[in-house]
């Protein structure tokens, strides 16, 4: 064995271990008394709190399961693309930087774990840094991650100096002042980890360009820390909050989920189409986030039981379907060198098994049965209807608003995962590169199949989270009245008339799926044997890939309609004969869809950082007298604050 195998072989060992521990440490967190460990020598003044309490180990558990096949899949990753080195090290560090998020149990030891997440995960995106475009998105991702650890780490001394401590059991007494100012800034800083819009702008740009293996944990592990941080800080300590927090909430989420989803249903790279779709998934969790706060201040305990116990099975479903689905994607890429959709297709017979494994993400992604995010969205939209108004004219307006979001956005990632499964993996082979494509190693197939079965597991029998799930439940304000106990086999929503049978369900697509097929085959053994005839196709032989759909003809309708909020750039050369001007020789249309809200935001953003730094030009004179004396002034206002 060579020594990059072994390296391979020993980063997903580590990895598959760390994850492993992960799950361990998780079910100790949910399942037993909460525990605190406090090292005082490890950092200075304040020392490093870990707390296991069942939330945390909630996102302990799902961070640590996600890793498991990840890190199976990196040892055949490694060896095919030649990944070595420094991300093969860094790989394990990140898993366990994500893992110590959760488990902080004062503002301090949050803050260190957020800031080694972000480090880990930057280096591991710049793997490839001698590509501009790697370099490009790791700018990109640097600057947002260190815009929104900048609001958390405000936030969080202002809701340490309000309670009087940074470990966050303790923090009691906050006034309504310091909760909004928290909550607000803490909405901007956790938003960008989780890509909600408009800070998403750093998703479409890093995923693709970051390995596969690392593009997986951090669509199916780190963006959920966002989340995590919303609902541990806002809505567990500082919780459940008043209404306009809710109504924010499921704005952001609505927008996002609508904008995400709209974005991956005319995306033309495979792996930018995946990273938008975490952005409408991250957008339906923090709906139904934003739904579970606003249920509760109107009274309506049971959909806002039903709105959490939706947020956090979303977590787990999403985990599951959208690792599957980065790993496949990198399976592509790592046999075909392409992520276009319009240059690939015909990777069915190629590829079959990544093919079939794809296909059970997109399955899930769609939110249709047998999909790992059915059972979670039909949650969802039940707590919508189910959000009994009374006299309240805030949930009789927001929820039809939000219902009708949930539903186009469903509709908009089932077109994505369409064009993404059919376009991309049916049909015939648009490149030479995808007829020499070969099936994965079987390494990485392990790692997608331990996945896709997740997938499975989910869509037939969600009752195998339903401990975890009641636990979690359980340390959230929202979800507090009313005990979500009718999560088995049947699900069936708590205080208010509905129950769906999931095994049932899939037991009936599947039964009629067969069914069609034998009857199929059967006709056809009966139906007389034909004479072998020439295929008619407007006078052509045969079909060929010029005649088929490409992504982009597929998405065309969608960009139609779509086209005040897409904003397309089009544009047209004409080339004339060298005879006339009035004669043309060749006609040139091209047609590019980038991000409308990124094209629309960030350039005033960034003009206004410019001016600013301009300004402040001034006090950079080069002299070290002066420098001092900043310092100096710096560490009296610091003082004076303290004392």
């Amino acid at each position: 064995m060579s020594r990059s195998d072994c390296s391979s072989a020993l980063s997903g060992s580590v990895t598959t271990s760390v994850g492993a521990f992960g799950v361990g440490l998780g079910l100790v967190a949910m399942f037993g008394s909460v525990r605190a460990v406090h090292i005082d020598w490890l950092l200075p003044l304040s020392g490093i709190q870990i707390e296991l309490a069942p939330l945390g180990g909630f996102f302990i558990a799902l961070i640590g399961a996600v890793a498991v096949p990840i890190g199976c899949y990196v040892i055949g990753y490694a060896r095919h693309e030649h990944l070595g080195g420094v991300p093969l090290t860094v790989l394990p560090v990140f898993v366990a930087a994500m893992l110590l998020v959760p488990a902080a149990g004062s503002a301090t030891t949050f803050l260190l774990a957020w800031e080694l997440m972000a480090v880990t995960s930057l280096i591991l995106i710049l793997a490839e840094h001698t590509r501009p475009q790697v370099r490009a998105a790791g700018l990109w991702y640097a600057v947002m991650t260190q815009l929104g650890f900048i609001a958390i780490l405000i936030a969080l001394m202002v809701l340490s100096a309000a309670g009087g401590t940074d470990r966050f059991t303790n923090l009691v007494q906050v006034s309504d002042g310091a909760r909004s100012a928290v909550f607000l800034l803490t909405l901007i800083g956790f938003g960008s980890k989780a890509g909600l819009v408009p800070l998403h702008a750093w998703l479409p740009r890093a995923h693709p360009e970051a390995p596969s293996p690392v593009s997986a944990l951090m669509s199916a592990a780190m963006v959920t820390l966002g989340v995590y941080g919303i609902a541990r800080i806002d809505l567990q300590l500082l919780g459940p909050g008043p209404r306009w927090w809710g109504c924010t909430l499921l704005v952001v989420g609505s927008v996002s989920a609508l904008y995400g989803a709209l974005q991956a249903s005319v995306a033309a790279d495979l792996k930018a189409l995946l990273a938008y779709s975490t952005t409408e998934n991250m957008g339906l969790i923090t709906l139904a986030l934003g739904a579970a706060t606003l249920f509760t201040n109107s009274g309506a305990h049971a959909a806002a039981t039903i709105a959490a116990a939706a947020a956090l099975l979303h977590l787990i479903a999403h985990a599951a379907f959208k690792s599957l689905a980065f790993l496949a994607a990198g399976s592509v890429l790592a046999a075909t060198r392409l992520r276009t959709l319009d240059l690939l297709g015909g990777l069915a017979r190629r590829m079959p098994a990544t093919t079939t494994l794809f296909g059970v993400g997109a399955l899930g992604a769609c939110g249709l049965p047998l999909g790992a995010g059915f059972v979670s969205e039909w949650l969802l939209v039940q707590s919508l209807i189910h959000a009994t108004s009374g006299h309240d004219t805030m949930v009789a307006l927001t929820t039809p608003a939000a219902l009708a979001a949930v539903a186009l956005a469903t509709g908009l990632s089932v077109a994505a995962m369409v064009k993404a499964f059919g376009i991309g993996f049916l049909a015939r082979a648009r490149s030479a590169s995808v007829a020499d494509a070969r099936e994965s190693p079987a390494s990485m197939l392990v790692g997608m199949t331990i996945a896709a079965g997740v997938c499975v597991l989910l869509a037939v029998a969600p009752v195998l989270v339903t401990p975890a799930l009641r636990r979690a439940l359980a340390a959230l304000p929202a979800a507090q009245p009313i005990d979500f106990t009718d999560f088995g086999t049947l699900v069936r929503l708590p205080g208010v008339a509905g129950s769906i049978f999931p095994g049932v369900i899939a037991a009936g697509v599947i039964g009629a799926t067969l069914t069609a097929v034998a009857l199929t085959r059967w006709r056809s053994r009966r139906r007389p044997a034909a004479a072998t005839l020439s295929l008619w196709a407007c006078g052509a032989d045969d079909l060929t890939e010029r005649m088929q759909y490409t992504a982009t003809s597929f998405a065309e309708p969608l960009q139609r309609v779509f086209d005040d909020v897409l904003r397309p750039d089009t544009d047209i050369e004409v080339t004339h004969t060298a005879e006339s001007r009035y004669l043309a020789d060749r006609i040139t249309y091209r047609s590019a869809i980038g991000d409308a809200i990124e094209r629309w935001l960030y350039p005033p953003v960034v003009a206004a950082v410019q001016l600013a730094a301009r300004g402040v030009r001034w006090a950079h004179t080069g002299s070290v007298h002066l420098y001092l004396g900043y310092g100096a002034l710096g560490v009296l206002i610091v003082l004076v604050v303290a004392r």
